[in-house]
């Protein structure tokens, strides 16, 4: 079961599409983004999608507090995502521009020989083909998430969500002839990008980063942001994470690993046996059911519901 779809769009002032952000309400972004269990589940994908790439694992290595706070990481990236997704305009604007002056010091030299040898000796966050391939991460996400968790997406919904994403990929400086023109452009440029010939194979770099995302330590989401940003859910889930073993913390990671390709995974190292689909298969089977049986005030977003309640009011 879909979740409810906002009201359809209708012809804004340019007040009131300052209130309804980059996307809006109507829109599929505004649909899709709102699930937290589906967000929190394509969040740890994408990331490992990113770090895939060697010049995403080196900027992030050397730049990132990824290693030494993943839980707070993991809240700023969230949050600043779903500023984007259901901020005004002006907020979801500002957001970019930030990220864009933070990710201009990004940049230095490539420290995996094999990475160097075929990509370059050097990285900057904001080369248009990296920015893409980011930006590409978590349409990809988003996408194979939700039809695979929650429910099948029809052809129509696939290509408008992409569509709408695409300004947004352009405020992030990725030119409009470099983005792929449709949704059937983008699935092809996801899968060269991931094929054996493609630039993303993972790098003891990406390696490490991901022993960090698969096994966050369990005391630092009781302390981070990323409760809360679970909005009616965020008591229970403090409370609840305060009691649980590290173990079932690390099972929840494992449906994000069967998302990934078979090759990448390998090349991750990554164990898919009996026992780690049956955990996927267990989780994925409880979200489908829960989902749509839980009420909004506890499963969407709080942005989704702030946004929500912005175009209702008009304020």
């Amino acid at each position: 079961m879909v979740a409810r779809r906002p009201a359809a769009k209708r012809p804004l002032t340019t007040a009131a599409g300052d209130l309804a952000g980059l996307y809006g309400p109507g829109s599929e972004g505004w649909r899709l983004n709102r699930e937290a269990a589906l967000l929190l589940g394509a969040g740890p994908f994408a990331l490992l999608l990113q770090v895939a790439h060697p010049l995403v694992a080196e900027g992030v290595i050397q730049h990132s507090s990824f290693r030494t706070d993943p839980w707070g990481r993991l809240a700023g990236t969230l949050r600043s995502y779903l500023q984007i997704v259901y901020g005004t305009t002006p907020a979801a604007r500002a957001e970019i521009a930030r990220l864009n002056g933070l990710h201009g010091g990004v940049t230095g030299p490539v420290r995996d020989a094999a990475a160097a040898a075929r990509l370059g000796a050097t990285y900057r966050a904001r080369d248009p083909e990296l920015a893409l391939w980011v930006h590409a991460t978590l349409i990809h996400a988003i996408l194979l998430v939700t039809d695979r968790w929650q429910a099948p997406l029809a052809p129509d919904v696939r290509a408008r969500f992409y569509a709408e994403t695409r300004p947004v990929g352009r405020l992030f400086g990725v030119a409009d002839h470099v983005l792929p023109r449709d949704i059937e452009a983008f699935d092809a440029y996801v899968d060269a990008m991931l094929s054996p010939r493609g630039p993303v194979h993972p790098t003891d770099a990406a390696r490490e980063i991901a022993a960090t995302i698969l096994r966050p330590p369990l005391a630092g989401v009781v302390r981070s942001e990323v409760a809360a940003l679970l909005g009616g859910a965020a008591p229970l889930a403090r409370r609840a994470l305060g009691l649980v073993p590290q173990a079932a913390v690390d099972a929840l990671m494992v449906p994000a690993i069967g998302l990934l390709p078979a090759a990448t995974r390998a090349e991750y190292g990554l164990a898919w046996g009996p026992r780690e689909r049956a955990i996927d298969a267990w989780l994925v089977t409880a979200w489908r059911f829960w989902i749509p049986r839980l009420p909004p005030s506890f499963r969407w977003f709080p942005q989704a519901l702030a946004a929500d309640a912005r175009m209702a009011g008009g304020a």
